[in-house]
């Protein structure tokens, strides 16, 4: 994938450093898991669950760390999906710096969740085409 439909901008909280004068491996979760709420909640998921209490769960999530971040400073978090499949779907996530230097890459594993039957469920065709145009209007 070479493009990233949604875009995040964060900005660098000094309480993320470590010792080591850093931000904190951690931390990267955290941009991450903004980011992916928020593509949740351009796709309308969030609100979806609200009322039908169908909604995305997170599977698996995993992070490459390429350079360090430091504070103060901001950060973007440009995320797509990269794949779609019958009941979960893959966001990928590219974190970059001020200089628009790539400093971490991420990908999460989401599960379409039925909470009323506590199963996994098939992706529909809605959420698909949503994807789909989101992605293609990048």
């Amino acid at each position: 994938m070479t493009h990233y439909p949604i875009k995040l901008k964060l900005r660098i909280d000094w309480s993320e450093m470590d010792l080591f004068g850093h931000v904190n491996n951690v931390s990267f979760f955290k941009y991450m898991q903004a980011a992916r709420v928020n593509y949740w909640e351009v796709l309308g998921l969030s609100d979806s669950y609200e009322r039908t209490k169908i909604g995305p769960i997170l599977a698996s999530s995993q992070c490459d760390f390429k350079r360090p971040l430091f504070y103060p400073g901001n950060i973007t978090v440009q995320s797509g999906v990269e794949s779609i499949g019958e009941t979960s779907f893959c966001i990928l996530h590219q974190i970059v710096n001020e200089k628009n230097e790539i400093v971490a890459e991420g990908k999460d594993v989401v599960v379409l969740f039925d909470f009323n039957t506590n199963k996994k469920m098939s992706i529909p065709d809605s959420i698909r085409e949503q994807v789909g145009e989101l992605e293609k209007n990048c």
